[in-house]
């Protein structure tokens, strides 16, 4: 990680510290974050696309064009690199922190923590880089703006949704400057206090069940996916989104998943590979991700004991960050282990299994992490609209405890201010740059129809 971009001034007093990020407003005023209009030599969004798919899985892009094409919104979701290079024509705050790089609703959920209770965090971080923190804000703000339209809310809903976002990224990010550095580092975020707060006792109920059922099926290890086949645990293939890779015709998929996930154990640190040779790999399968990494390599590989305890494990291929050529190139030169460290800097709760590949002889990087997708357990309980505002100040508060263990808060309040003037520039950008998505969305859903782009459900 470039220390030189993301370091905060530790050494200097708080007050110190907030007052250099008021001075920054000098450069750029917070009002100019309100402003969006595409530069004249804009690159064609389908052109970004298509170049940063040369190397995905190329049976797969099809299903992928078909996820993003649903909606803006799942459009949104699949072209991280367009909005990258977007905003990287904005003039930025000069405050960097550890970045998500691809900050949107759908990639924020709840697990269990070590104690079995439920945590919320954020989930995905293939994208992630050093970068200004204001990139993350805006991409989370513009995607509730978006999916709120896209769910055919009015455009005062929308703007009040990427505002609550900000506020809430703002008020945060003020609780944390006063805190020392431990205790802003084990700082979380109590989801279901914030989930009480909705009025509607029976959304309230239904929201507070949804939390609860992601993080219960997390520390139970999502038992639902397994099954008995003769004597043996195995994973069920579960359409869409798990299929089946163990005795097939073609065993090269299920060869390099084994062999990543063995290599794997060679990477992990001795302490954390003693636990993890108290189980062997029995299965393997082939896991369809989210839109945003739909077509690189994905798999679920299923560990057992020998008194039949299982443990489910996730590997993901790496690829280089779409903010790399806006933002400082990461100085890992495993994509993996890039992944892995922003995961460790950003995410609260430590995941134990956390590692990459160590395999000398490919250039495929990938990582591991324990399995956490909601969508495994929970078919059809998208969040209800009327709990978006809740969402919106959950996710907007939740960024701000990630970005506060990298970056600076106190320099980043002082930038922000007290008042409303910062919200209100990241409600109108979200606005603004809401009506570009769905222009680019538009342009991409008539490539398909000319036949540029294949596309196909999963």
């Amino acid at each position: 990680m470039p220390l030189e971009h993301v370091q905060p001034d530790g050494l200097l007093p708080i007050a110190e510290r907030k007052q250099a990020g008021r001075g920054l407003r000098r450069l750029v005023p917070r009002g100019r974050h309100a402003d969006w209009a595409p530069q004249p030599d804009r690159r064609d969004p389908v052109d970004i696309l298509i170049e940063t798919s040369r190397h995905r899985i190329s049976s797969l892009l099809p299903v992928r064009h078909g996820r993003m094409q649903k909606s803006p919104f799942a459009f949104l979701r699949g072209s991280a690199a367009v909005m990258a290079a977007d905003l990287a024509t904005l003039p930025p705050s000069g405050i960097w922190v550890q970045s998500c790089g691809d900050c949107h609703l759908a990639n924020f959920g709840a697990y269990a923590a070590p104690d079995g209770s439920p945590v919320f965090d954020i989930t995905d971080f293939d994208e992630t880089l050093p970068a200004p923190f204001e990139w993350d804000l805006k991409r989370l703000a513009v995607g509730f703006a978006v999916d709120g339209r896209s769910r055919g809310m009015g455009d005062r809903t929308c703007r009040q949704l990427a505002q609550r976002v900000a506020t809430a990224y703002r008020q945060h990010m003020a609780s944390m400057v006063p805190l020392d550095p431990i205790a802003a580092w084990r700082s979380r975020i109590d989801v279901t206090n914030l989930l009480q707060t909705i009025d509607d006792s029976r959304l309230r109920e239904r929201e507070l069940r949804r939390v609860r059922c992601a993080a219960e099926a997390h520390r139970k290890g999502y038992r639902k996916l397994l099954e008995h086949r003769g004597s043996a645990w195995r994973i069920k293939p579960k359409p869409r989104l798990v299929l089946q890779l163990s005795g097939q015709d073609d065993d090269t998929h299920e060869l390099v998943a084994r062999t990543a996930f063995e290599t794997y154990r060679y990477a992990m640190p001795e302490e954390r590979a003693v636990l993890l040779d108290r189980y062997r790999l029995v299965d393997v399968a082939f896991k369809l991700a989210g839109i945003g990494i739909v077509g690189r390599f994905c798999a679920i590989g299923l560990f057992v004991t020998r008194d039949d305890a299982t443990l489910l494990l996730q590997l993901t291929e790496a690829q280089q960050s779409v903010l790399a050529p806006y933002a400082a190139p990461s100085i890992y030169a495993h994509q993996g282990q890039r992944v892995v460290t922003g995961q460790r800097i950003m995410q609260g709760q430590r995941d134990v299994f956390l590692g990459w590949t160590q395999d000398h002889c490919s250039d495929q990087y990938c990582y591991v992490r324990q399995l956490k997708d909601s969508r495994l357990v929970m078919t059809g309980a998208d969040i209800a609209d009327a709990a978006l505002p809740c969402y919106a100040t959950l996710c907007g508060a939740t960024l701000a405890r990630a970005h506060a263990r990298s970056g600076d808060p106190a320099r980043i309040a002082g930038y922000m201010g007290s008042g409303g003037a910062f919200d209100a520039a990241i409600a109108d950008f979200a606005m603004a740059y809401g009506g570009q998505v769905e222009r680019d969305w538009h342009l991409f859903v008539e490539a398909i129809k000319a036949g540029a782009i294949e596309s196909r459900d999963a």
